[in-house]
């Protein structure tokens, strides 16, 4: 049976899967420790715990978000990025420009690939980093 909470796919696996599909993946990735965080930080009351969570989670943050942690990344992470920066999308949110929307992909992009490695520790660094202030 797979243990898809520490799941470890070989990079061929990994590489065969498009930029989009990894972004889908790291979305959900995101949101996760966004909740979490948000939870951990006492800020777990109803309507406006929904609230902060789409407001972090929204492309404009996550690309500020991504700018924090550009100059930390290793080559192998900053060329995942520019894959998921090149993505090609076919719809953008009116909320943000086309250029936090992509950054925002390459953020997600970047987090499924780093989940789909096994590396959970690297996802929370660059977390923690994304999130302080």
């Amino acid at each position: 049976m797979e243990n898809y909470f520490d799941l470890r796919l070989p990079q061929d696996e990994i590489r065969a899967i498009s930029s989009i599909g990894l972004a889908h993946l790291g979305d959900a990735v995101y949101e996760l420790l966004v909740r979490a965080w948000l939870c951990s930080h006492g800020k777990a009351t109803g309507k406006g715990l929904h609230r902060a969570t789409v407001e972090l989670v929204r492309a404009e943050s996550q690309s500020a978000r991504a700018e924090k942690i550009l100059p930390l990344l290793t080559e192998e992470e900053t060329a995942v990025f520019r894959r998921g920066r090149n993505a090609h999308v076919n719809s953008i949110p009116h909320s943000a420009s086309r250029g936090e929307y992509l950054r925002a992909t390459a953020l997600e992009c970047l987090l499924g690939y780093l989940y789909l490695n096994g590396q959970t520790r690297r996802i929370n660094e660059l977390f923690c980093r994304m999130m302080e202030e």
